[in-house]
């Protein structure tokens, strides 16, 4: 005998033996009256059907009837009823068991229904999550079956688009939901059921329009459960589209901003040496009049002007290959003192106005860096510091250790930069909107000491309060 017959059979033994508990306690116990045991097999009854269903509640009513027949209606001790009123009264228990147990049944029954849909309901929120985790279309449908195998039991689930060739399994080695089924029900727009295959598919819609198809196997779902999977699965890969190309657009707004910064701003760097060298050329061939310091300070403005290009030219370069990850950095443990130094003496015509005061611990530890790249860093943000102060104002270096890392700080009285720009302002080709149009630059020098300390491991940033200058730091790791 299998499990659920054994079940049934040991359901009807114990109604059995309840009415046989009753008729103990009433009959040979205590004495009561028949209306107070018809209530308590009434009660038995309910309390059967609301737990084991109407037949077993039903076989209940018709035992107790025998057993209020015979133990407790006059005659006592025969299945026969001598005053006319018991039958009646006989009759309206029987009745009153069987619609009570009938109503017992349905307020079960939906009882069982409301927490299957709860259930349900629960399942499809947390799989309406799991679809929000990704806004990738690919990542996406790679995704979906393996979330309605882990969200809803079954033993495999696929999708079908009909722009893309692939079809997305939960298991590659599972081949129960075939293409030709799933192209099938994408082509009819209509669901279709394997009974065999215990296999269910449903189109995937967005209101009129056909998005794909899904297919679920190993469990038979209801159809409330798969149209409300079906429209999930179809918002999201509608969504996971949208933002794809929203961020396709946005990316293509963005390149043209920047190809139009980026030539903006070269062409106006270039332009400006370009000029000067341009001019002093044709003052030295065309005036053969001047005398030796005229041509002496034509011949320095060239040189001058042509260094500024040449800058201008290994920033871009340099720029391109950080961009890339195409630079290799030469780390070893330096003293911070060396590379202040060397940066000083190499900004010196940029720093000719300022007093720089170095306040550089003797205590501090060596740093793993690339000596020559952390040079540039700092030679950066000094004349950045020189650049936005003004003439005869100080310019203090300092450093100090935390965390198991070198801090160096270049602080200026310049005129601060608002919270909104102190984040921009390491953005390739960004500079100041206050400042563009008063100080020559490229915007691509922060954007490379950005580069270059957080390829050693650092970070850099800026502190800043308009009107009482700036202080640029950077960190880098202790060797």
């Amino acid at each position: 005998m299998n499990q659920p017959a054994v079940k049934s059979a040991l359901r009807y033994a114990a109604t059995a033996a309840t009415v046989v508990a009753v008729v103990f306690a009433y009959h040979l116990v205590i004495r009561v009256n028949p209306t107070t045991v018809a209530l308590t097999f009434l009660i038995g009854v309910l309390i059967v059907s609301a737990n084991w269903g109407l037949q077993p509640a039903v076989f209940m009513a018709l035992v107790a009837t025998l057993a209020f027949n015979y133990y407790f209606l006059p005659p006592v001790g025969t299945l026969t009823i001598a005053d006319p009123q018991n039958w009646v009264a006989l009759f309206a228990f029987l009745v009153t068991a069987i619609i009570a147990s009938q109503l017992a049944e349905r307020a079960r029954r939906e009882a069982q229904r409301a927490n299957e849909r709860r259930g349900e309901a629960e399942l499809l929120y947390k799989f309406s999550q799991q679809l929000l985790s990704s806004d990738n279309v690919v990542e996406l449908l790679n995704a979906i079956p393996r979330y309605i195998v882990e969200s809803f039991g079954v033993k495999a689930a696929a999708i079908a688009l009909p722009n893309r060739p692939d079809v997305y399994r939960s298991n590659s080695t599972i081949h129960d939901l075939e293409l030709h089924d799933l192209q099938l029900v994408c082509m009819r727009g209509e669901p279709m059921t394997d009974p065999e295959k215990q296999a269910m598919f449903m189109p995937l819609r967005m209101g009129v329009r056909m998005v794909g198809s899904m297919g679920v196997s190993g469990a038979l779902l209801s159809r409330e459960t798969l149209e409300a999977m079906s429209s999930l699965i179809a918002i999201a890969i509608e969504r996971a589209g949208a933002i794809e190309k929203l961020g396709r657009a946005e990316a293509a707004r963005e390149s043209e901003q920047l190809r139009s910064v980026l030539l903006d701003s070269v062409t106006h760097e270039f332009r400006t040496p370009l000029t000067a060298i341009k001019a002093s050329a044709t003052s030295l061939l065309s005036n053969s009049g001047l005398d030796e310091a005229q041509r002496l300070e034509l011949l320095t403005v060239i040189n001058e002007e042509s260094d500024r290009l040449n800058r201008l030219v290994g920033e871009a370069a340099e720029m391109a290959q950080l961009d890339a990850n195409q630079f290799e950095l030469q780390l070893g443990p330096h003293p911070m003192k060396d590379a202040v130094a060397v940066a000083i003496e190499k900004a010196k015509p940029a720093l000719a106005q300022h007093h720089v005061n170095v306040q550089l611990p003797d205590n501090l530890p060596l740093v793993r860096m690339d000596k020559d790249r952390i040079t540039e860093v700092v030679i950066q943000l000094l004349e950045n510091a020189a650049k936005y102060s003004s003439p005869d104002s100080p310019i203090h270096i300092t450093g100090e250790v935390g965390n198991r890392m070198v801090m160096t700080s270049v602080a200026d009285r310049g005129p601060g930069i608002d919270d909104f720009e102190q984040s921009l302002i390491f953005e390739k080709f960004y500079r100041g909107r206050d400042q563009r149009l008063q100080v020559q630059g490229t915007g691509m020098g922060l954007a490379i000491a950005k580069a270059i300390v957080e390829a050693h491991g650092g970070k850099i940033g800026v502190t800043s309060q308009p009107g009482h200058g700036s202080v640029f730091y950077f960190t880098l790791p202790i060797s």
